[in-house]
C-alpha cells in the first residue's frame, strides 16, 4: 500500500500494518541469524535486532556520498530500491511473529572447548581513531581506566549517588573521568571476584568473557537471557566453549515480550555488589554510546545466624530484588536469593523499580511497571511548590505502539503515574502538566560519533512512527554537552520531574526500559488489570532517601564537576532546558533511507 506522510512516500506491505506491541525492543530476528564464518558482511555472531544487523552490514558495505548521491558497493537492495530512492521508500514484509509460550525454565550447562571464536572484522570509518566511529574489532578498544586512584575515590564518596556513565571513545578526556567502562566494573580492584550473574537482552559471549580479568575468567558465570528457538541455539553456541558459563532462559509467557533487563550480581569474598545499568553485553555498546550505570555499595556478608530479613534498607531495596528475583521462577536464581539474603544491603539508599511479565490485579499492580513508580512517588516522595508547572520529561532510544492519540495511554495512565508526588488529596488536573520527550533527530544521528549506524541502536520503525505522528509534537532533542556527550547517541533510559526553570528536581529514574506499554504496563479489563510483557529494572533516586530536608535535588551544573553542594545536586547527564523540535527536524527511524546529506564519515544509510 502506498501512503504518503511528512517523512514521505513509502510503500508498505499489509502484513507490517499491524500493530507493533514490541516495536520499542531490538528483538531478534531469528530468521536472519547465520553460522560462524560467513565472511565480514555476514554480521554479528551474537543474537541481536534487526536493526543492529543493519547497521553492522552498513559499517562493513560503505555507500559513500559524491555530489549529491551515493557510490561504492552498491548492494543487491539498492539495486532494487533504485526507482524508488529518489521518490520514497519500500519496506519489506516483517519476518518477526508472535512468541509463542515458553516451556519450563531450563538451566543450561555447556562444556569447555578449546577457545577460538573468531573476532568481528570491521571497517574502519576513519583515520584518526580519537575522533571517529570504528565499530570495535575487540575489547582492545576499550581497555580500563588507568586512574585507579579516581575510581576508587569515585566509589568511596567522590560520587554519593553512585550513579556514572560508560566511557566514551572519541571525547575529550575530562569527560571520561569519572565514568566507567565494563573493565573496571569487573576490576579486582572492585574486589576478589568468586561468581557472578549476568542479566541482559543482547549477549556477545566471547566478548563477555573477555572483559573479566583473567583471573576471574574461569569463575562460575550465570547468564540470564530472554532467547527463543534459533536465537537460544545460538546463544548456546556461543557459550559451549566455556564450561564455566551456564545459562537461564527467563519465562515470556506473554507475546512480544523480552527479557530486557540489564543488571549484574558479583559476589565477592569480600562481599557482594549489584550493577543495574542500560548497556547490552557487546562492544559496540561500550564504545561510543552515552549508558547509565547504578554502582552499588560493597555490600557486607550478614554474621552467621542472621535472619534473611536482616540488612534491609530504608528503601526495601533487598526485599524488593529478592522479589524481583523470585518472579523468574528459576533454580538457578534460588542460589543468587539465598547470597543476598546473606548480605548487609541496608546503604541502599535508591528504590527498585522492576517490570516482568503477567497480569496484575488489586494490589499486585502497585509491585511492577508505571504503577510501582506512582506507589512510590506517592509514599515518598512530597508536593513541591507550583509543582502543576514542573514538566514531566522522559529520555529514551526506542519507541512503541502508543495508540491513535495521547489520551489512550501516554498522557492517561502513564502521565498520572510520573505526575504523583506525595498523597495528596486533589489530584493535579492531567493536562496542566507538561510532557517533554528526549529522542534523537535524524541529525543528531547523522552528525554523530558513529554517523548513521548509530541508528541502529535507535529501532524506532515507520510503520510505528506512522501511526502516531501526534507523538512527534512533544519530542526534543538530544543535547548532552553537560557531559560532553551531544554525540554519543543516547541507548540510556531516563525519567525526571524538573522545575520550570529546569534547576530543581523532584525525582530522578535510570532503567531499561523504553516508552513502551510493552515495557511499563498497560491497564486492561476497565482499569483493573495491569499486562506487563517485559522484563525491565531500574533504580529511582528521591531527596528523602538521601536524607535531604528539600523536597528536589538541585541539578548539577556540570557531569563530572567537583560536587560542591554534595548530596543536594544531583548529576542530569544531558542538557537541560530540552530544545524542541523545529520545523525541519524528524526522529530517527531505523527503516527508511537517509541519502540526502553525508554523516560524519561521509557514508548514507540505506538499510537491506
Amino acid at each position: 500500500m502506498l501512503q504518503e506522510s511528512e517523512h514521505g512516500k513509502w510503500t508498505i506491505s499489509s502484513s507490517d500494518e499491524s500493530t507493533e506491541e514490541n516495536s520499542d525492543h531490538e528483538k531478534p530476528s531469528t530468521s536472519a541469524l547465520l553460522p560462524n564464518g560467513h565472511g565480514k558482511n555476514s554480521g554479528p555472531q551474537y543474537p541481536c535486532s534487526e536493526a543492529r544487523k543493519v547497521a553492522h552490514r552498513r559499517k562493513d558495505s560503505l555507500a559513500k556520498f559524491t555530489e549529491g548521491s551515493f557510490l561504492t558497493e552498491v548492494s543487491p537492495a539498492k539495486k532494487r530500491r533504485t526507482s524508488q530512492v529518489g521518490l520514497g521508500w519500500c519496506l519489506s514484509s516483517s519476518d518477526e511473529e508472535p512468541e509463542s509460550q515458553l516451556k519450563d525454565v531450563k538451566k543450561e550447562m555447556v562444556k569447555e572447548e578449546k577457545y577460538d571464536m573468531p573476532e568481528d572484522q570491521l571497517s574502519c570509518l576513519c583515520k584518526d581513531n580519537d575522533s571517529c566511529s570504528m565499530s570495535p574489532k575487540s575489547e582492545e578498544h576499550h581497555e580500563p581506566s588507568g586512574e585507579v586512584k579516581g575510581i576508587w575515590d569515585l566509589l568511596n564518596g567522590g560520587n554519593p549517588f553512585r550513579f556514572f556513565l560508560t566511557k566514551v571513545k572519541g571525547i575529550k578526556s575530562k569527560y571520561n573521568s569519572g565514568a566507567l567502562h565494563i573493565k573496571d566494573i569487573l576490576s579486582p580492584l572492585f574486589g576478589t571476584l568468586v561468581s557472578s550473574a549476568q542479566f541482559n537482552y543482547c549477549i556477545d559471549v566471547g566478548w563477555l568473557i573477555r572483559q573479566y580479568p583473567q583471573e576471574f575468567r574461569k569463575k562460575p558465570l550465570l547468564i540470564i537471557h530472554g532467547e527463543k528457538r534459533e536465537s537460544k541455539a545460538e546463544l548456546i553456541a556461543q557459550a559451549r566453549p566455556y564450561e564455566n558459563v551456564s545459562l537461564c532462559q527467563a519465562k515470556l509467557d506473554i507475546a512480544f515480550g523480552t527479557h530486557h533487563t540489564k543488571m549484574m550480581l558479583l559476589l565477592y569474598e569480600e562481599g557482594l555488589r549489584v550493577v543495574i545499568h542500560t548497556s547490552n553485553l557487546i562492544a559496540d555498546d561500550w564504545y561510543q554510546k552515552t549508558q547509565g550505570i547504578w554502582l552499588s555499595p560493597l555490600y557486607p556478608r550478614l554474621p552467621s545466624g542472621t535472619p534473611g530479613s536482616s540488612g534491609e534498607s530504608v528503601t526495601n531495596f533487598k526485599s524488593d530484588l529478592i522479589n524481583y528475583l523470585v518472579s523468574y521462577n528459576s533454580p538457578s536464581l534460588k542460589e543468587w536469593v539465598d547470597i543476598i539474603q546473606e548480605h548487609d544491603l541496608s546503604e541502599t539508599k535508591v528504590y527498585l523499580i522492576g517490570s516482568t511479565p503477567g497480569r496484575y490485579q488489586g494490589s499486585q499492580k502497585e509491585k511492577w511497571g508505571h504503577f510501582r513508580l506512582r506507589k512510590l512517588l506517592k509514599d515518598h516522595a512530597s508536593p513541591v511548590p507550583a509543582q502543576e508547572s514542573w514538566p514531566v520529561i522522559g529520555q529514551f532510544s526506542s519507541i512503541g505502539s502508543m495508540g491513535a492519540d495521547q489520551s489512550k495511554w501516554l498522557c492517561s495512565e502513564f502521565q498520572e503515574s510520573l505526575v504523583a508526588l506525595g498523597n495528596r488529596t486533589k489530584t493535579l488536573a492531567r493536562q496542566d502538566i507538561p510532557v517533554h520527550l528526549v529522542y534523537p533527530t535524524v541529525d543528531n544521528v547523522r552528525q554523530s560519533l558513529e554517523g548513521y549506524p548509530a541508528g541502529g541502536s535507535l529501532p524506532y520503525s515507520m510503520q510505528t512512527a506512522q501511526k502516531q505522528l501526534w507523538l512527534h509534537s512533544y519530542f526534543h532533542k538530544w543535547s548532552a554537552e553537560v557531559s560532553g556527550r551531544s554525540h554519543a547517541m543516547p541507548h540510556i533510559k531516563t525519567y525526571m520531574r524538573a522545575s520550570t526553570d529546569c534547576q530543581k528536581i523532584a525525582w530522578f529514574l535510570v532503567t531499561s526500559a523504553n516508552l513502551s506499554k510493552a515495557a511499563w504496563g498497560a491497564l486492561e479489563k476497565n482499569g483493573t488489570q495491569l499486562m506487563i510483557r517485559s522484563y525491565e529494572l531500574g533504580v529511582l533516586f528521591l531527596p528523602s532517601a538521601f536524607g535531604l530536608d528539600t523536597d528536589y535535588f538541585h541539578v548539577k551544573e556540570n557531569f563530572f564537576s567537583e560536587n560542591k553542594k554534595s548530596l543536594a545536586s544531583f548529576p542530569v547527564p544531558y542538557d537541560l532546558p530540552l530544545e524542541q523540535y523545529g520545523s525541519k527536524d524528524h526522529p530517527w527511524i531505523w527503516n527508511i533511507p537517509y541519502t540526502k546529506a553525508p554523516d560524519t564519515h561521509g557514508n548514507m544509510w540505506v538499510p537491506s
